[in-house]
């Protein structure tokens, strides 16, 4: 069932999108080759909570810390360590949520540490060019298919794998909301667009195979091949006549 929001509840949502991309903002300023995932976890944590909110993932199912940080060829769900320190030329997905007043926001985005192979760094970009692409068909009157078709056309002739058992997703007083938004599909299926929708769109894509595996931890997902792996994020709401970005790039 898709929960619609009301204007209050989008402007609980917003604050909460804002806090996320304050902290997202003061993870940026320490990425750098040498420091663990670990110290990026109590970063985020110690930050959103001075924000008087919560991280949305801290024991979210059972995950054991605040972000998400994955390296390299993990695709999402990476599991903050002490042992995992950032080197030169790795690349890092951080996954964030927060909870704020009783709403989530979460958003995803992708860093290049040091210095990255040009090939790496095309994958960035044609993922991040594929959220945007996927918001371009946000509108109340579209459907969800005509989301997911947009990013699988971006994406496809660049020969990447996109990972299709991971989508994104609705969102409010629970994190993961219906409707479910996957990276590919047909144009004009699945559930109509309409204002007050609040939505998370996240393209996972893969410079190599779109196959994936599960790690023995239950939460880290690797590609097959083992080459790296892209991800961004945003929540937006559905407006009258588009989209509001509520997990804003500062």
């Amino acid at each position: 069932m898709i929960n619609y929001k009301s204007k209050r509840e989008i402007e609980i949502m917003r604050q909460a999108g804002l806090i996320l991309a304050e902290t997202r903002l003061e993870l940026e300023r320490h990425l750098k080759p040498g420091i663990s995932t670990l110290e990026l976890d109590k970063i985020a944590h110690d930050f959103i909570l001075s924000k008087g909110a919560y991280p949305s993932f801290k024991d979210y199912e059972g995950f054991p810390k605040s972000i998400c940080t994955s390296v390299n060829e993990v695709v999402v769900h990476g599991i903050p360590n002490k042992k995992v320190i950032l080197k030169d030329g790795d690349i890092i997905s951080i996954d964030l949520g927060v909870e704020y007043q009783g709403y989530h926001a979460d958003s995803a985005w992708t860093y290049p540490i040091g210095n990255v192979a040009p090939e790496i760094l095309k994958l960035l970009e044609v993922t991040e060019e594929a959220l945007f692409r996927g918001l371009e068909a946000v509108k109340p009157g579209n459907r969800v298919g005509d989301i997911s078709y947009a990013i699988e056309s971006f994406v496809k002739p660049y020969g990447y794998g996109i990972v299709k058992e991971l989508a994104g997703h609705g969102i409010g007083r629970t994190l993961h909301e219906d409707p479910l938004i996957l990276n590919f599909g047909n144009p004009n299926t699945g559930e109509l667009l309409q204002e007050g929708m609040t939505i998370c769109i996240e393209p996972m894509i893969n410079l190599g195979t779109a196959n994936i595996r599960l790690e023995r931890d239950g939460w880290t997902i690797k590609t097959l091949d083992k080459k790296p792996s892209a991800h961004f994020e945003h929540m937006v709401a559905i407006t009258k006549d588009g989209y509001e970005i509520l997990t804003p790039k500062l």
